[in-house]
This record gives structure tokens, C-alpha cells and sequence, in this order.
């Protein structure tokens, strides 16, 4: 195997291990986003998501809303890096097929 292919069977080996943790994180972190209601002079905070097709509205203290709000941004982030991965690796599995 030529040094060009090596290479690329290394990074579709790494690629799926990243797919992996991030997938595995990923369905740690909660899902939706967060809302907020005023009512009066007072805020309250939401976690809204679906399940299946009904929306889920959570409460959300305000000791756990910066919690909350970066661990939604964590899945949002991590979403898109599953995303370039597999296309990543689609590419590497390309490559790899046009050489077997």
C-alpha cells in the first residue's frame, strides 16, 4: 500500500473514533433550546424540545440556566463537527474504495 493511501486509511480510522466520542457526548448533552417568559417584573426560563411530535417545555431554575445554556451550546457545536466528520469520512471511504 503506497504511502497516499496509508495515510488516508489513518485519518478514516481516527475520523471514526472522533465520530464516536462525539455521538456518545452528544446524547449526553440535552437537547432543544432554551426560552424565556416574563411575567411581571420577573423571568422564567424554559428547556423546549420534541418528542416525537409533541414540544416538551421544562422549567429551568435560574441556579442551572448558564449550565444549561452552555451545554446547549456544547450539542449545537458538537452537531455540526458529526456533520463535517461523516463527510469526511465519506471521503475517505471513497478514496479508499477506488483503490480495492
Amino acid at each position: 500500500m503506497n504511502m497516499i493511501l496509508t495515510t488516508v486509511l489513518q485519518e478514516k480510522r481516527r475520523i471514526e473514533y472522533m465520530l464516536q466520542r462525539y455521538r456518545e457526548e452528544y446524547e449526553s448533552l440535552p437537547k432543544g433550546t432554551i426560552s424565556e417568559k416574563v411575567v411581571g417584573d420577573k423571568t422564567y426560563y424554559y428547556l423546549k424540545y420534541r418528542d416525537g411530535k409533541k414540544v416538551v417545555s421544562k422549567y429551568v431554575s435560574k441556579a442551572d440556566i448558564d449550565t444549561l445554556r452552555e451545554q446547549v451550546e456544547k450539542r449545537k457545536h458538537i452537531e455540526v463537527m458529526i456533520k463535517s466528520l461523516t463527510e469526511e469520512l465519506n471521503i475517505a471511504n471513497k478514496v479508499l474504495e477506488g483503490e480495492q
